[in-house]
């Protein structure tokens, strides 16, 4: 477990706790209690070439433990995508999970590396076969024809991959390493709960501190 700093930042109840993940952790399993869709939904920033950000959703497949000294939160997507080629470019990103349920959320700032190993081919092969058909099929953020056009391209790769499909060469992970966690609960009279959490890129140590709503 990385060691904090958080003199004079008193914590209790839900903020409890000296790992930021194990806080997300426990977060998202109560949400996934109550959310009733996609509790592990992420809105998921990127900044293009020009530095014009683009946000979307994505399914966020794990948080990591501390463990090491480091942790992360890792997503899948398809490498050539739009968000992909942008998080390569700048190998940043930051994401926000927003529970309405709970009404809580965390904002996560981090570099990013990617996961195309081992735990990445189990993931793959954890997925239903139509979604593993469809990733070898889509050739995802690029322009479409028509639907008919696509699901051609999803019977065409079912005839070459069969029923067991290996991952993709172009699909895979990728592991935000936060610099900045942010968990925000709300409050009443708009007098919300704020803690973040920082560190440098290289350092183990967090900072924590209270802010104003």
């Amino acid at each position: 477990m990385a060691e904090t700093s958080s003199e004079n930042v008193p914590r209790s109840g839900i903020f409890a706790g000296d790992d930021p993940f194990v806080i997300a952790r426990r977060w998202l399993a109560e949400a996934e209690t109550q959310e009733p869709n996609d509790p592990n939904a992420i809105a998921l920033a990127t900044v293009d070439a020009a530095g014009l950000p683009n946000v979307r959703m994505v399914l966020l497949k794990e948080i990591e433990a501390e463990g090491g000294g480091e942790g992360a939160f890792v997503f899948y997507t398809n490498y050539g995508s739009k968000k992909a080629q942008e998080i390569e470019s700048a190998g940043q990103a930051a994401f926000v999970l927003h529970w309405k349920s709970l009404r809580r959320q965390i904002r996560v700032r981090g570099t990013v590396t990617r996961e195309d190993g081992p735990a990445a081919d189990a993931y793959f092969s954890s997925r239903s076969l139509k979604s593993r058909l469809g990733a070898w099929a889509s050739r995802q953020s690029q322009p479409l024809s028509s639907r008919e056009a696509l699901m051609a391209e999803v019977a065409k790769v079912t005839l070459a991959q069969g029923t067991a499909p290996r991952r993709p060469p172009f699909w895979g992970g990728y592991r935000i390493r936060p610099v900045e966690i942010e968990f925000w609960a709300d409050g009443a009279f708009r007098l919300h709960d704020r803690f973040r959490w920082t560190r440098t890129e290289s350092a183990s140590i967090w900072a924590i501190q209270r802010l104003n709503p």
